[in-house]
């Protein structure tokens, strides 16, 4: 592993193992077979792992589309030099369907007033713009109703500068075997909205429907294209349904430091804000430069615990804005400098980010995206 951190700044990184990710990548492929296309989902910076790098690597490993929340995050991908085709979750604001069908980030629709922009901006610049129509079939947010969809499918037959070439869905508990039922009502749901749009004329390339859960853990779901999001990241664990065996998933950041300062503290004398950790005996403690503004969560604090030498310090005190407190009384002869790993992989241990979650109340996908941008991302 290379050890270096980043030169000539705080000792605070993530680091983001692309081949981790190229594997995981390939669990997906694996998983859903040569007939079906493989969206790399990047949005929110690729939950955390700099989503131009990440999709530099997935591209390269034969990703088909990319999934983003915003027509920014789209527009970023362009200017890195990414090619395949992006599809902005969110649709577009105001003023971006030029800018969309400049750089071909293909919107989801979900609004008339919406497709009549875009229609409008298509019919000036002389072309046919393609759209992914959503379908709400239960999951209550952004989605034309699946009762509606008849309705809208036919409203968009007038608009000549917009073909739907694609119609997706999204499941609101694939994760959850006890709600496998409310999963096979929104397939059911989705396909008869697939089977309105079709005989009303419109002919969509793409029916989607898997996010990670269901790309996994329900087959009938994957339609002719999956959109795996956390699992590319090693983030499963509290993402995906019991499975028959692990995934064959690989965490793909680790949030590292190096201990700043080592301090003597006496028997009876508490640490960190609010007095929260008393010492019961005289000992060593490391002060590590990495705290909540870097994403390092409050809840952690005195639960958390950190990789040092091939062995597990308990974190001590609560975590402050910008500086960790660690237990290192038992580690004889530690030194300013020393590495510490606070999320993912070293030295064959793993602290992984679903653990990190089940301590903090949350979710992984928070964790990496909560990685603030002050820490910077290395790339190995």
């Amino acid at each position: 592993m290379n050890d270096s951190a980043p030169a000539g700044g705080r000792p605070t990184w993530a680091e983001i193992d692309l081949d981790a990710l190229a594997s995981n990548f390939r669990a997906v492929r694996a998983r859903v077979g040569a007939g079906v296309r493989v969206m790399g989902v990047v949005k929110a910076d690729a939950y955390g792992h700099g989503a131009e790098e990440c999709a530099r690597r997935l591209e390269a490993e034969g990703a088909d589309w990319f999934g983003v929340a915003t027509p920014e995050e789209g527009f970023a991908l362009r200017r890195a030099g990414v090619s395949r085709p992006v599809l902005s979750f969110g649709g577009f604001w105001g003023g971006q369907a030029d800018t969309c069908l400049a750089l071909g980030v293909v919107p989801v629709i979900y609004r008339l007033d919406i497709a009549e922009a875009l229609d409008a901006a298509a019919r000036a610049s002389g072309v046919v713009a393609d759209v992914h129509v959503k379908v709400d079939t239960g999951m209550g947010r952004l989605g034309v109703r699946f009762d509606e969809a008849a309705g809208f499918a036919e409203r968009l037959r007038g608009l000549t500068n917009v073909r739907v070439d694609g119609l997706m869905t999204h499941f609101a508990a694939a994760d959850e075997p006890r709600r496998d039922c409310f999963t096979g009502d929104q397939l059911r749901r989705f396909r008869e909205a697939v089977a309105a749009f079709r005989a009303l004329g419109h002919a969509p390339t793409y029916e989607h429907m898997a996010n990670s859960a269901a790309t996994f853990a329900h087959t009938e779901a994957h339609g002719n294209m999956v959109r795996p999001g956390g699992v590319l990241y090693g983030l499963w664990r509290d993402v995906l349904p019991p499975l028959a065996g692990e995934p064959g998933l690989r965490p793909v950041m680790s949030l590292r430091s190096r201990i700043t300062l080592l301090k003597r503290v006496h028997a009876g004398e508490t640490l960190g804000y609010g007095c929260t950790y008393e010492a019961a005996r005289e000992m060593t403690v490391a002060i590590v430069p990495v705290g909540y503004a870097d994403g390092y969560a409050r809840g952690l604090s005195n639960r958390g615990r950190v990789i040092l030498r091939g062995r597990v310090a308990p974190v001590v005190g609560r975590i402050s804005m910008d500086l960790t407190l660690v237990d290192v009384t038992d580690f004889e002869g530690v030194g300013v400098g020393e590495r510490v790993t606070l999320l993912g992989a070293d030295e064959g241990l793993l602290l992984p980010a679903e653990d990190l979650a089940r301590t903090a109340g949350t979710l992984s996908y928070e964790i990496t995206c909560g990685i603030s941008a002050r820490v910077p991302r290395r790339y190995v």
